[in-house]
């Protein structure tokens, strides 16, 4: 399926893509190379490999397979009483069984998994060793933190010269979960929108996203992923992203935008609390300010002009140095925010126009 504009509006259709390697995996519980324990063998599937290319988030995180978080690293329990949580590969297994029934003539490449905050442990027979002396096999691990997307090559579609392709994912952070309770239910984040192809940015809108995604069970992941991708409406969301190549800031402007976003963390609470949320912080807003100078694919023009879907990209850039556990709460308000901008450019009544002013 691919999201195309026709005539000013945008139609889900169908679009062979060329020029990329498929493996078709039929009846099998492996997707692609890697083994999915909980997929459902009746399904045929069409994967396509993640070639090598900018992370989508970088922090302090490293990439792993899903392979290596199934049989490498225990699974955290909830303490009184020991009931096991949901693991980071059921969640991810849990999408991709969504993302095929929501999208059964799509192909998507396998997950991109990032994750952060190794917390190490040892076996009991290895209770007494000096650190220098424990064996492979003797140590244990599992990451607090973990986000991951997977991409559709078949569901693609341009604004502002850039490929955006179809991406689907969510993040789990264990230190939001209290381990030292009885099990409750666990919060997972979800969201599917776009990734611009040219630097690998997010492009994530609100009803794309489901930040508190509560569930008791793994079975109940897939349904209410499955919730969120029949109500997202691609659609508008690309009109709303072709709509910021229209709106333009002066190197005034611009300047003016980020001198207020930084003098908006130390307003006054009252003050404060009259003016739409903006959640980057003064280290995020010197690189969206670096880039507008340095950026091959974003910056300004010559006369210092620059378009807000370029704006945006900065924005969504920035956010590549954010925490996995504040991700994509950032990446929703970077287009909430830009969405403000272009109503205070159109004249319309809108509180962002305190950003400009």
């Amino acid at each position: 399926m691919e999201v195309s504009n026709i005539n000013g509006a945008y139609n889900m259709q169908l679009k062979p893509v060329s020029g990329l390697r498929q493996i078709i995996v039929d009846n099998s519980p492996n997707i692609g190379n890697t083994p999915i324990a909980s997929a459902t063998t009746s399904l045929t599937k069409s994967v396509i490999p993640t070639p090598v290319r900018k992370p989508f988030i970088e922090a302090n995180t490293n990439q792993v397979e899903l392979l290596h978080l199934s049989d490498d690293c225990i699974i955290p329990v909830f303490s009184k009483d020991n009931e096991k949580t949901i693991a980071h590969q059921e969640f991810i297994e849990a999408v991709q069984e969504a993302a095929y029934k929501a999208f059964p003539d799509a192909k998507f490449q396998t997950p991109e998994i990032r994750v952060s905050h190794q917390i190490k442990g040892r076996t009991p027979e290895a209770i007494h060793k000096p650190v220098k002396e424990l064996l492979d096999n003797e140590k244990t691990i599992y990451y607090e933190r973990m986000a991951f997307i997977m991409k559709s090559t078949t569901i693609i579609e341009k604004v502002g010269g850039n490929e955006l392709q179809l991406t689907i994912g969510g993040v789990r952070a264990y230190n939001q979960e209290n381990l030292y309770s009885r099990k409750s239910a666990e919060k997972f984040k979800f969201f599917v929108g776009f990734q611009n192809q040219v630097c690998c940015n997010l492009c994530v809108s609100t009803d794309g996203f489901l930040e508190g995604m509560r569930v008791m069970h793994v079975r109940d992941l897939e349904s209410k992923a499955l919730e969120v991708l029949h109500n997202y409406r691609a659609e508008l969301h690309l009109n709303q992203m072709q709509k910021f190549t229209n709106y333009s800031l002066s190197e005034h402007q611009f300047a003016q935008l980020v001198g207020k976003a930084r003098l908006y963390q130390h307003l006054p609470k009252k003050f404060k609390s009259e003016i739409p949320q903006l959640d980057f912080n003064d280290g995020q807003f010197s690189t969206i300010a670096k880039d507008y100078y340095q950026d091959e694919s974003f910056c300004r023009d010559d006369v210092g002009n620059i378009d807000l879907w370029k704006v945006y990209n900065l924005f969504t850039q920035a956010n590549k140095s954010s925490y996995i556990d504040t991700f994509l709460e950032r990446n929703v308000n970077a287009f909430d925010f830009n969405q403000g901008i272009v109503k205070a450019l159109s004249g319309s009544n809108s509180d962002y126009a305190w950003f400009l002013s």
